[in-house]
């Protein structure tokens, strides 16, 4: 006697709230991976792109998230998270997963864990490494941190927009480690913006500093994308510097809270914010290279 196969799990139904830069490339893979979607935006025609990939553009947050076994939310800041899942409170269901994959920083993460619970969410917190390429692609990192009883159940969003998912711990440790990360990509965009601004001060060709590390051990395909992106005055935006700034300034306010001296993002966010005011904030975070 041979064992029968036992019934194909039914693919989950996602809801999917902020469908911008990042959000939209995460619903195009979401859908097409065969998963049942439903996308909301305030700003309606932003999700209605996904319609072409069989999603449903909801007309308001409650209509996306009404009879979804998984939410996830990609939006700008916790209050604007915080504000969507508020929005979407009539149809929420208790025990509904929700996979929070914006970044929030440590505070707002807190905010929106106590915000599930007031709702009887169960909370993943799952920030996203990557811009809006690798979103295209689907090969962001995930950094996962939640219950270990839904990894199975949220699994199929996961390995439909990233290539790689790291589960780092208890909820927090997600957040905690985007900051990190996210202080990293600040100090090299704005180290690659100084160093090219220095060669064209001594009077060199600043293509000569990215030729000089490369393929070297300080080398990196960032240190050579986005320098030659800067280079070549091409800063649509896959990563908005309105972003890097709101960043860096979590990134700060968690390392200090914390016990760390985030002196090198300080010096990043100033940069970024002098270059917001001279009015990139809605170009790529490279674009602090023509503030420099």
């Amino acid at each position: 006697m041979t064992n029968s196969p036992g019934p194909t799990p039914t693919p989950p139904v996602v809801a999917l709230l902020g469908t911008g830069i990042m959000g939209l490339a995460m619903g195009r893979n979401i859908a097409r991976a065969g998963l049942t979607l439903r996308a909301w935006n305030r700003t309606p025609d932003k999700a209605r792109p996904l319609t072409e990939d069989g999603a449903l553009a909801a007309g308001s947050a409650a209509e996306a998230v009404t009879g979804a076994d998984i939410v996830v939310t990609m939006l700008f800041d916790a209050d604007s998270v915080a504000a969507a899942i508020e929005q979407a409170a009539p149809g929420l269901a208790e025990g509904t997963l929700w996979l929070q994959t914006s970044t929030v920083g440590v505070e707002g993460n807190d905010r929106l864990a106590a915000l599930a619970a007031q709702h009887g969410l169960v909370y993943v917190d799952a920030p996203v490494l990557g811009t809006k390429g690798p979103a295209e692609q689907g090969t962001l990192t995930v950094l996962a941190s939640g219950p270990e009883s839904v990894k199975d159940a949220v699994a199929p969003v996961l390995e439909a927009i990233g290539a790689r998912t790291l589960w780092v711990g208890e909820v927090g440790a997600g957040t905690r480690l985007k900051l990190v990360a996210n202080g990293w990509v600040a100090t090299v965009t704005v180290g690659v913006a100084q160093s090219l601004k220095m060669a064209e001060a001594f009077g060199l060709d600043p293509a000569l500093f990215l030729e000089s590390v490369k393929g070297g051990a300080v080398d990196a395909p960032y240190v050579q994308i986005k320098g030659q992106a800067m280079l070549d005055g091409a800063f649509d935006p896959s990563f908005a510097l309105s972003g890097a700034l709101k960043d860096a300034g979590l990134i700060e306010e968690g390392a200090r809270a914390a016990g760390a001296d985030p002196a090198f993002v300080a010096i990043a966010r100033e940069h970024f914010a002098r270059a917001e005011q001279d009015g990139h904030g809605d170009k790529d975070m490279g674009a602090v290279y023509l503030s420099y």
